[in-house]
């Protein structure tokens, strides 16, 4: 382990021992997760706080998304637990757990032909009791995701038509449509232009502002990261690196220790938050061609 992930691993267990339990806090206790013989996460210790919006970074491969299931009860760990407000997931029943956690996975896939409102339709799953009726508090949590996504003028359209923003706001749609107060989220940025990368971490950014939701969410952008998030998990090698406010923890050496990139970080000049500028190599400084 380098002095970087040391570093993060005292920090944050500091904050674990010293942390009373927050509404909507997920913590992993020595979790271990693997699929077959290869272990992806091994003995981690981490708490995501509760009326926060939480940023999961590192390199490819690092066990991000591995995380992001296990922290759902997709994955079975190998080892330790994961607790929602102290209590092991795994102890819940599945339709407990699904009124309180909503998931968006990387890369959903969407039923064939299916339209808007139906697939947004199946996050009230979880409030259906047998032999009763679609209700009209049903209907009501559906048209306000709809709405707050952007997505009601498109209820009636096929969802393998719709642009991928368009999607992604969809399967958001149906997450909020569950009405839990904890939202993870795989990705949500993946495979889009600029325009509505910053589209969906708005939305998300409003949904914790606005309704008070807690927000997981996998990243890639370092920049993004630090901006929409109040929280950083840093993982490298399936190892909490570092913890804590994007201000606290994002910095050259750490970048250099978890990517190996040599990096500058300065204040972001709309937001002051981190922003990750990488230091050119000798191969990319050329001159511009004289007259």
């Amino acid at each position: 382990m380098t002095a970087a992930e040391q570093t993060g691993q005292t920090q944050h267990m500091d904050r674990i021992r010293t942390h009373q339990p927050l509404p909507n806090q997920l913590a992993a206790h020595n979790l271990g997760l693997r699929y077959g013989e290869r272990t992806v996460v091994d003995g981690l210790d981490l708490v995501i706080p509760g009326g926060a919006v939480t940023a999961i970074v590192g390199p490819n491969a690092c066990g991000k998304s591995t995380l992001l299931r296990g922290l759902t009860r997709l994955l079975v760990p190998s080892g330790g637990t994961v607790t929602l407000d102290g209590a092991d997931i795994h102890r819940m029943s599945a339709r407990a757990l699904a009124l309180r956690l909503g998931l968006l996975p990387q890369q959903p896939v969407t039923p064939e032909a299916v339209t808007v409102e139906a697939l947004v339709r199946l996050g009230r799953y979880p409030h259906q009791r047998l032999l009763s009726p679609w209700s009209k508090a049903d209907q009501a949590a559906v048209d306000a995701a709809l709405e707050r996504t952007g997505t009601a003028a498109l209820r009636d359209q096929p969802v393998d038509r719709l642009s991928g923003g368009q999607r992604q706001r969809v399967w958001i749609a149906l997450a909020l449509a569950q009405d839990t107060e904890l939202l993870l989220l795989d990705e949500p940025t993946t495979f889009l232009d600029l325009r509505h990368q910053l589209d969906v971490l708005d939305l998300v950014a409003e949904l914790h502002s606005e309704a008070g939701r807690t927000v997981v969410m996998v990243l890639h952008d370092l920049g993004q990261a630090a901006r929409y998030a109040d929280h950083l998990v840093v993982l490298k090698d399936g190892r909490l690196a570092a913890a804590g406010p994007p201000a606290e923890v994002l910095d050259a050496e750490l970048v250099k220790a978890v990517f190996d990139v040599d990096c500058r970080v300065i204040p972001d000049p709309e937001t002051g938050t981190p922003l990750v500028i990488p230091r050119g190599s000798a191969t990319r400084l050329t001159q511009a061609p004289t007259a």
